[in-house]
């Protein structure tokens, strides 16, 4: 039986470029979405095409009840998890005095609560199993240096970092490693509407990345290979610093 691994917010950009990586270096992937499950199902005819097992869950990261509820129902069919990949993230720019409530509200309980959400069901399980296992989360440059007019999501993905390096600590005896990819500016729906002229003269290797570039972040955090590497945050971001 192949090791499991799911991966949040895989039906496109970054997660679905981690999908496929994963699915390439033979584990079998958990699919999640938010609401595009269209996507989701394209993702999981991809992956098995690759020889690998792929099963979809539907849930909002923000919603713990129900997360707990899909999560549970999937280790209770299919045993505990080897890794878990928290990529789904939302953004909700502007400038901070013109922030509403709803946009510093909704991005906080989807980037930083859903850490909570998505491994709080999973981590027991993970660790009664006695296989080891890998957790990676998905911050942001944004999370590392803060960038105008993303005070909500540089705070939640700072949280990230934060939360990583504590659960980094209270598993590793359980030979779980929990490290942190945190991308820059990556080709995607995210950044189709920057100004690309402008950023790439502020980026040292003068381009955006590209999505399977932070899955091969992930994917080596999540081999054997990276098996003494625990509690890192590896920027993938062309040299911002």
């Amino acid at each position: 039986m192949n090791r499991r691994v799911l991966v949040t917010g895989s039906g496109k950009g970054i997660g679905k470029a981690i999908a496929l990586k994963l699915a390439d270096m033979g584990f079998d992937i958990c699919l999640h979405c938010r609401s595009d499950i269209n996507s989701a199902k394209a993702v999981a005819t991809l992956v098995e095409e690759k020889g690998v097992k792929a099963n979809i869950v539907q849930f909002d990261v923000a919603d713990r009840q129900l997360a707990k509820q899909v999560l549970e129902a999937q280790i209770e069919e299919f045993g505990s998890f080897y890794g878990i990949v928290c990529n789904a993230g939302i953004s909700a720019d502007t400038a901070f005095p013109a922030m509403t409530e709803q946009e510093w509200d909704s991005v906080i309980h989807t980037n930083l609560d859903g850490f909570y959400n998505v491994l709080h069901p999973l981590v027991m399980p993970m660790v009664s199993a006695r296989k080891g296992g890998r957790i990676i989360t998905i911050s942001s440059l944004s999370g590392e240096i803060g960038n105008r007019g993303q005070v909500n999501y540089s705070a939640s993905k700072a949280g990230v970092i934060g939360a990583t390096k504590a659960l980094a600590l209270e598993l590793a005896k359980r030979k779980i490693t929990v490290n942190c990819v945190a991308p820059g500016l990556i080709e995607t729906e995210m950044t189709d509407d920057l100004p690309i002229g402008d950023i790439k003269s502020m980026i040292p290797l003068r381009r955006m990345g590209k999505p399977e570039e932070v899955a091969s972040a992930v994917g080596f955090l999540i081999s054997d290979d990276a098996g003494y590497v625990t509690r890192q945050v590896i920027s993938v971001n062309g040299g911002i610093s």
